[in-house]
């Protein structure tokens, strides 16, 4: 009997061994997995949750609640303009449908910039500041940048044409950074590069005058402007003397002194004798 309680004993004495080194394992890898955590909430930052999207969406479409999700995101790189609050992105009231601006893709924060004001309507009136104006500029192949020109892109506006009083065509940089809100009769984006006979520009009241003016008198062409390129170019103008670098020769005006003579015949030889000029 005794041996028999020597054996569970000490049975018992290794189970409570191997269960404290077990639960000291788990303790330590519980801590480790803590301390990971931890140095990667640290990276990451604070987390908050804000609507992405549940599908791809084109442009024109209906957003709807049932469009949207909440999901975490890090502060640290969360986009501007992203809602938090179903209230702010789905205001209650009649007629207050939000519409897409810019195709967005399943996951994507909602971004103000991609979506209509409540109520508003996804064609170009959404899309003009206050105060500015749409202009269409009639575009080729080669003057509409091979077709690559999107909608929410930025260009630059050259101008060529003759100019009073100058050998050839000038060309001049007229408008900088101009936005792009629709090309031909779409204003989202397309999957690929189409040539295009119009490109809609968002113009103020004085720009979309001297676009007129411009494309009356001359041609216009576009250079696409780098996303990153904050840039405001200056004045930038080429003729064909500066193309070629012929410069411009300067004219002098040599003033020649006029000689009066006096012609004398003496027999068969003429003698001319200088004399002052009285006209």
């Amino acid at each position: 009997m005794r041996s028999m309680f020597g054996l569970v004993l000490i049975a018992g004495v290794a189970l409570a061994g191997t269960a404290v080194y077990l639960a000291k394992g788990f303790i330590g890898d519980t801590q480790s997995a803590l301390e990971q955590e931890r140095q990667m909430r640290a990276k990451v930052g604070p987390i908050t949750q804000v609507y992405v999207m549940k599908n791809p969406k084109n442009y024109g479409d209906a957003l709807l609640p049932e469009d949207v999700a909440l999901a975490y995101w890090p502060k640290n790189s969360l986009p501007e303009g992203t809602f938090e609050a179903e209230l702010d992105l789905f205001p209650k009231g009649a007629n207050q449908a939000r519409f897409v601006l810019r195709q967005m893709e399943k996951f994507e924060p909602v971004m103000a910039v991609k979506i209509t004001n409540p109520g508003e309507s996804p064609g170009l009136t959404g899309q003009l500041a206050k105060g500015m104006r749409a202009f269409a500029i009639k575009v080729d192949v080669a003057s509409g940048v091979s077709g690559f020109v999107q909608p929410g892109d930025r260009v630059d506006i050259y101008w060529t044409g003759a100019v009073n009083g100058l050998d050839g065509e000038l060309t001049r940089l007229i408008e900088s950074t101009t936005q792009v809100i629709a090309v031909d009769q779409q204003a989202g984006a397309s999957s690929g590069a189409t040539v295009a006979r119009t490109v809609t520009v968002a113009a103020s009241p004085e720009q979309v005058a001297r676009l007129a003016q411009a494309q009356a008198t001359g041609r216009l062409a576009l250079s696409l402007v780098g996303n990153s390129d904050e840039s405001v170019s200056g004045l930038v103008e080429v003729n064909s003397n500066t193309l070629l670098g012929i410069e411009a020769q300067e004219i002098v005006n040599v003033e020649v002194e006029k000689v009066c003579t006096i012609r004398n015949r003496k027999g068969g030889e003429v003698i001319e004798i200088p004399v002052p000029c009285t006209n």
